[in-house]
């Protein structure tokens, strides 16, 4: 990829006992939490994001006083980068840590502008726009942190952002304030270094597929159905008898499937693990509900998403690019998996309920606790194997969709029950939001909605400043 100006950037492309005991209706005794917790391993590990920093002090400061000395503050800011530094979950690397005076000076900076993921800069006076705007215009995404009484540079932020700057604004007397956007930093090089898999019947790019490779960096490649056929038919049994026991043995119930359709639900998840071995990529959407009623999907892969995406890996239902990036872009800024749903707005309680057949247990990242799970069939068909996963009544969550390669939608609400009826998909939360009628009224872009853990909605307007995306709220 490269800059606006040229700049070129670097590319990274770097997982039977019960099973014969199962019969419908059955309840079967949840894993102990310490071993479920033991299964769990962080996937697709990456080089962090490299992090230009660099200070920005006038020759002769006025503000914040006549007699500033600059490293006296750099002595201040260092130790807590450092801190971010040692933290693995953020998987950012600091380095030039650079003194600028004049704008000549931006000179001896070309050479790591070009090693460069991004920017984080600290004007540490006032009047030193004259540097800060050279920076914006190489296209790397800068994160220019304003401390209070160092000037007022930060005045400028709208006006670079007008520009086609990728420019958020830090202003804060807590230098703790630089974790969101730095987890923005570090989930777009992520999102750069990954490799996306596409299996529906037409396997051209189209215009908006070609737009979410450019914005993003991800190159998207489009398989047939045959690839995922081989290597099904080619797949372990025994393995996956293996992996079917341990799967019931941990669930709450279960109820429509047979231990024969678990089993080859696990047959695809092993086919889906080595697809992606083999193609070098990180994440996965599939036309499923086409494919198995075409009979090119030997099973549903509901089980199989769930498990990939406990992992930190991506797999996303129906063939929906522009869902598999939303997951990925918050997946990689939150370190949690998202619940990819169909909403059902109720504008009489103010909520909407998301429905999903496929959903993580590990809602919390690929470490946390698994929710309890209770074995179904896919909803629509009553085939298949898919799971009912309790998640957490009181949770705070945020709801997102990237409508196209430029726009980000997003929400925010609260979990206050999970519903178990007979109707809609097998998972299902409702969620208190700000103004279920507003989102009735403006609803636009699909069905999906990605539902995540967190209140991620500053985080969102974040990345939208950093990846130029219009971002808007829809509750």
């Amino acid at each position: 990829m490269k800059t606006r100006n040229g700049i070129s950037r670097r590319t990274f492309l770097g997982s039977a006992a019960a099973a014969v005991a199962v019969a419908r209706g059955v309840s079967l005794k949840a894993a102990p939490e310490a071993a479920m917790r033991a299964t769990a391993a962080p996937a697709d590990r990456q080089p962090p994001a490299r992090i230009l920093t660099l200070y920005l002090a006038k020759p002769i400061p006025t503000w914040p006083r006549p007699d500033f000395q600059p490293q006296d503050d750099i002595r201040r800011i260092r130790p807590v980068l450092e801190g971010f530094q040692a933290r693995p979950e953020l998987a950012v690397n600091f380095f030039g840590h650079e003194l600028l005076r004049v704008p000549d000076d931006l000179g001896r900076v070309q050479p790591a502008l070009q090693e460069a993921d991004g920017l984080v800069v600290f004007n540490l006076t006032s009047t030193v726009m004259n540097m800060i705007e050279p920076l914006s215009d190489t296209g790397l995404p800068l994160v220019l942190f304003s401390q209070p009484y160092s000037g007022h540079d930060w005045a400028e932020g709208p006006a670079l952002r007008a520009k086609g700057g990728l420019v958020e604004v830090v202003a804060s007397s807590d230098f703790a304030d630089l974790e969101t956007p730095l987890r923005v930093l570090a989930a777009r090089h992520r999102l750069r270094q990954s490799r996306v898999l596409c299996i529906r019947p037409e396997t051209e790019h189209t215009e908006s597929s070609r737009a979410l490779e450019a914005k993003f960096g991800a190159p998207i490649r489009f398989l047939p159905y045959s690839r995922l056929q081989s290597l099904f038919a080619a797949g372990d049994r025994q393995a996956a008898h293996s992996d079917a026991a341990k799967f019931l043995s941990a669930a709450l119930k279960v109820v429509e499937p047979k231990p024969a359709e678990v089993e080859d639900a696990f047959r695809l998840y092993r086919a889906v693990e080595k697809l992606l071995a083999e193609e070098n990529a990180n994440a996965v959407t599939i036309d499923c509900l086409g494919g198995f009623r075409r009979g090119e999907l030997a099973a549903y892969p509901c089980v199989a998403w769930s498990k990939l995406n406990d992992r930190g890996l991506h797999g996303v239902c129906e063939a929906d690019l522009e869902t598999t990036f939303t997951q990925m872009l918050f997946g990689y800024y939150c370190g949690k998996p998202g619940f990819v749903s169909d909403p059902v707005i109720d504008t009489r309680t103010n909520t909407v309920i998301h429905a999903h057949c496929v959903s993580a247990t590990r809602l919390d990242g690929p470490r946390g606790l698994a929710a309890p799970y209770i074995v179904r069939s896919h909803m629509e068909d009553n085939k298949g194997v898919s799971m009912q996963v309790n998640m957490r009544v009181g949770q705070t969550i945020t709801l997102a969709k990237l409508a196209d390669a430029n726009t980000l939608l997003v929400s925010a609400g609260r979990i206050i029950a999970t519903p178990d009826l007979p109707r809609g998909c097998r998972t299902k939360v409702t969620t208190q939001v700000r103004d279920a009628a507003k989102m009735l009224e403006n609803y636009s872009s699909g069905l999906h909605r990605v539902l995540f853990y967190g209140d991620h909605l500053r985080a969102a307007h974040q990345m939208g400043h950093l990846l130029g995306l219009k971002v808007v709220e829809e509750t």
